[in-house]
């Protein structure tokens, strides 16, 4: 298959997936799917390389007690790049973009106390030069998000294969997750790679693999840790994102988050701090399909009060990050 070329039902079905349980073994999906192992395996490293397709392991803060914040940074034109990598380079950053207009920069950032948080936003942001503002925005209720990606929507698979391939069901939390450090260095191994095999993570992280498979399967009925398939969007026809800050009466908060959660263009939604009080990130296959969804399906939602609509130029990081090739010169 030539780089670039449409992905066809098997891959799209390889694709939703991953994104149910990351680190289902290809035997398991192969079966299902009616496939061989071979053909599910050379799928997936076909895709690794067309789709920039990797398995990642991320964890949810909710569970661990933790809040996410979402920062909101403009800038002079000259220092959006510059700005974005230096915060993609930080381990307490999930997803950074370059948005409309090149003076924009976003990142959803995961403190892990609130010396850390208040350390960037409080001191090294506002000191940055040619920073013009800054605005965060802490992550009170995921509507969609999360565990629950984009590919949950794709419908690749039929009723059966999804529930085939499900993994069991996330218990009910009943407080904070406390990690100790032999989990801290079984989950750093994971947000590189998710499907990490028992032998390479025996030896990253010195433990049995007795241990190993006790502590994955602890994490992940926690709900601390899950899987997340990150992928190049464009091979899925999505060739314009955008960022949508909505303000929307109290009262009418979680019903919109709800019906936005349902929304096949919406990967992401989320109640937040701030006059615009929700943020729903949105994928469209023209800037022709994001007016009709502004139009036709934000419009008709009751209770939303204006709406401000942000493209992202580019992605520079999502969950990990990978510096950008360019030319040699």
């Amino acid at each position: 298959m030539e780089p670039g070329a449409a992905l066809d039902p098997l891959d799209l079905k390889l694709l939703q997936a991953l994104q149910l349980d990351g680190r289902a073994p290809f035997s398991r999906i192969a079966q299902v799917l009616g496939v061989s192992d071979q053909t599910v395996a050379r799928r997936y490293r076909g895709l690794r390389t067309r789709a920039r397709l990797r398995v990642l392991g991320v964890t949810d803060e909710n569970r661990l007690g933790r809040s996410s914040w979402i920062v909101r940074l403009r800038c002079t034109p000259d220092a959006a790049e510059q700005l974005a990598g230096a915060l993609a380079r930080r381990p307490d950053t999930s997803y950074v973009s370059l948005n409309s207009g090149g003076t924009e920069v976003m990142c959803t950032m995961k403190p892990r106390s609130r010396e850390a948080r208040d350390e960037l936003l409080f001191d090294r942001l506002q000191r940055t030069p040619r920073v013009t503002s800054v605005s965060a925005h802490c992550v009170l209720h995921p509507f969609y998000g999360g565990a629950l990606g984009l590919l949950n929507k794709a419908d690749a698979l039929s009723p059966d294969e999804e529930a085939a391939l499900r993994p069991p069901p996330v218990a009910t939390a009943t407080g904070p997750v406390a990690l100790d450090a032999d989990d801290e260095s079984l989950l750093d191994v994971l947000r590189h790679d998710g499907r990490a095999t028992l032998t390479e993570l025996q030896t990253a992280t010195g433990q049995s693999e007795s241990m190993v498979k006790r502590r994955l399967e602890r994490l992940r009925s926690t709900g601390v840790l899950y899987f997340d398939v990150q992928h190049d969007a464009e091979l899925l026809g999505h060739e314009v994102e955008a960022l949508l800050w909505l303000t929307v009466a109290p009262a009418s908060l979680a019903s919109v988050g709800h019906i936005l959660a349902e929304h096949p263009q919406v990967p992401f939604a989320a109640a937040v701090t701030g006059q615009a009080n929700i943020l729903a990130a949105t994928l469209h296959r023209s800037a022709g399909d994001l007016y009709t969804y502004l139009s036709e399906k934000i419009g008709a939602l009751e209770g939303v009060q204006s709406v401000e609509t942000a493209l992202t130029l580019r992605r520079v990081k999502q969950l990990s990050y990978e510096p950008r090739r360019t030319a040699a010169p």
